[in-house]
């Protein structure tokens, strides 16, 4: 009977051990997808200290820029609501990464954290100066020339071209001419029936 009993209990000693193993590599795992975690969220925040300076001159008047980083299994480093900073597959490289209309634009890839670090604070500086050209009007220059006109010469109608008038007046008189000929010329000939029908008589 006590054979039988280890050989029933056997099984699920087996089990429990497979069970503790599936569990340790379970852990195992998580703790390597935290670690990478943390790693990038790491080497993101020695990115966001290097444009520290640069977050710091931003005027707070302008509140669409982020500067943040975010949780979750692959960190980034958000400047504004289209563009972030990512690590590569090789978690060593930067990418600094834009959203557009046609796809994700990357504007610069880098394992060195300055040159990224220059192409984010050029990209804030263009930001601004767009901004700035929008409030004092200059998006105008990028408006075609038609946009550019007086409010009464812009809806204005499209007048045709405007012909000649010498030619007109011209054609307009020989008209006349021809037919005042054409009209002597017919006089002309009912005089002379006239006066042969009286030389007749």
């Amino acid at each position: 009977m006590q054979d039988d009993k280890a050989t029933e209990m056997k099984p699920a000693g087996v089990l429990s051990d497979a069970i503790r193993d599936v569990k340790n590599a379970a852990a195992d795992r998580s703790d390597v997808v935290v670690d990478l975690r943390d790693a990038h969220r790491m080497r993101l925040e020695l990115l966001a200290a290097e444009l520290e300076p640069v977050f710091a001159d931003v005027p707070t008047a302008i509140d669409y820029f982020d500067f943040t980083i975010s949780s979750g299994l692959q960190p980034r480093l958000w400047i504004d609501a289209v563009s972030h900073v990512a690590l590569g597959r090789d978690r060593r490289t930067y990418r600094f990464l834009r959203d557009t209309r046609t796809g994700r634009m990357v504007m610069a890839e880098s394992t060195d954290p300055k040159r990224v670090a220059e192409q984010v604070t050029r990209y804030i500086a263009e930001r601004i100066v767009e901004r700035q050209q929008m409030m004092e009007g200059g998006t105008e220059a990028a408006l075609p020339d038609f946009a550019r006109l007086p409010a009464a010469e812009a809806h204005a109608p499209v007048r045709a071209p405007e012909r000649q008038l010498w030619p007109n007046l011209l054609s307009g008189f020989g008209l006349i001419v021809a037919g005042a000929v054409a009209g002597i010329a017919l006089m002309a000939a009912l005089y002379w029936l006239s006066l042969a029908a009286g030389v007749r008589f």
